[in-house]
């Protein structure tokens, strides 16, 4: 595997994470003591992991050098789509919604890859696209909803992180959820039961689109362990169904594999491509240490699932690859402390309820991602497919090297 390059991004400081411990630890600490002898709902624990039946998911590959221009990436991502899509799928004026990461106005890799952005918009019009949105509502660190009151603006954030320059430049359209009030969602189960107790609210827009591409970037998550694609389902979402996810979380992974069931997305998600030519290794989702690898990659798949296989492998392989140093610790690396992403948690749900809320917050267990298969999201995301896909990684022309091909293939194959 080619060496990597980090460079600092993380903007919590010591006294930072001081404030938010002290505000969340008396949370923790009387919310576990309300729960004390309460167990729990979970769903059914995972069966030993299996091929699916199915044929193989195909994933594209393909590379750029580090430090390359933005035409490098551009055109890597256009090999990377037409890898593993003809775009049958696409009929003259049809509409399509693009789905990014815009967490918070922090650039790339905290968010989605505008120049990636650029270059599929044109990708599709060249295609026959008619009407592109790109769409995503913000976290609620920085964007608050409610029936009755609205503050922050997703709008606001993707100028700042320069995704809504780039998008109207190329003559896409910026939409944000939020802006079209609270009625402007509906009711959409998803197909895998077990984890969610009411209907997810989704966005109205989705019902108004041919076809959805979904555009997530490749990083690590303080509260999950990563954001890939499946997380990035979160940005669909009315907050209260961000509530019933962070404060039922002990089955918060469970929750993210099957929120991706419902059929407003199942029926129109046509394709998953992220540029990660820059991973975000720690902390996360909206800082920490960007690893740049001497050859990036832009990953595209039709199946979400494969995408979330190799996507994960090049985040864990580039954390491995990171001088222990800007790793290891708290500050660095919060996930690994079950009392503070039970903190954290404690506060988003403060934000998106109140303490009523915080009170009745289940307890987020954090796992260590040693490969891929202890992801409990995607443990899940296989027992709802049937089995584990098998990858049929496909890199043409040279560009990713192949003892990166070979890692992946390898990390993404079951062992006997």
């Amino acid at each position: 595997m080619s060496r990597i390059q980090h460079e600092s991004e993380s903007r919590m400081t010591r006294r930072q994470f001081s404030k938010l411990a002290a505000g969340g630890l008396a949370a923790v600490a009387l919310a576990d003591s309300r729960a004390q002898g309460v167990i729990p709902s979970r769903p059914p624990a995972d069966a030993t992991l299996s091929y699916a039946d199915a044929t193989s998911a195909a994933v594209g590959l393909a590379g750029v050098p580090r430090g390359s221009a933005a035409e490098a990436t551009e055109s890597a991502l256009r090999a990377a789509a037409l890898a593993v899509s003809d775009f049958s799928w696409l009929s003259r004026g049809d509409s399509v919604l693009i789905k990014p990461v815009c967490n918070s106005g922090n650039p790339y890799p905290a968010t989605t890859d505008p120049v990636a952005l650029r270059a599929m918009i044109g990708l599709l019009r060249e295609r026959g696209a008619g009407r592109v949105l790109v769409a995503d509502m913000s976290g609620v660190e920085t964007v608050r909803f409610s029936k009755d009151r609205l503050r922050g603006s997703t709008r606001q954030l993707l100028h700042q992180n320069r995704i809504a320059p780039v998008v109207e430049a190329a003559g896409g359209e910026v939409h944000a959820f939020e802006e079209h009030g609270w009625d402007a969602f509906f009711e959409d189960t998803p197909a895998a039961a077990g984890s969610w107790s009411r209907p997810i609210m989704m966005p109205k827009v989705l019902n108004e689109v041919d076809h959805v591409v979904l555009m997530p970037r490749c990083a690590r998550h303080l509260l999950a362990g990563s954001t890939l694609g499946m997380k990035a389902a979160v940005g669909w979402w009315r907050h209260d169904s961000r509530l019933e996810y962070h404060r039922d979380a002990a089955t918060l992974a469970q929750k993210t594999a099957d929120a991706n069931t419902v059929p407003s997305l199942t029926k129109k998600l046509r394709l998953v491509l992220t540029s990660a030519t820059q991973v975000l290794t720690t902390f996360g989702p909206d800082q920490g240490y960007v690893a740049a690898p001497t050859t990036g990659l832009i990953l595209a798949s039709p199946s979400l699932v494969a995408h979330d296989m190799i996507s994960l492998a090049w985040l864990l392989e580039n954390r491995s690859l990171m001088p222990t140093a800007d790793r290891d610790g708290v500050l660095k690396d919060p996930n690994t402390s079950a009392l503070f992403i039970n903190i954290a948690n404690r506060v988003v749900v403060n934000w998106l309820g109140g303490i009523g809320d915080v009170l009745s917050t289940q307890r987020l267990e954090r796992y260590d991602h040693q490969s891929i298969w202890d992801d409990r999201a995607l443990r899940r995301a296989f027992l709802n497919s049937g089995g584990v896909p098998r990858i049929e990684l496909i890199s043409e022309g040279g560009s990713v090297p192949p003892e990166i091909q070979d890692k992946l293939r390898a990390d993404v194959t079951l062992t006997a």
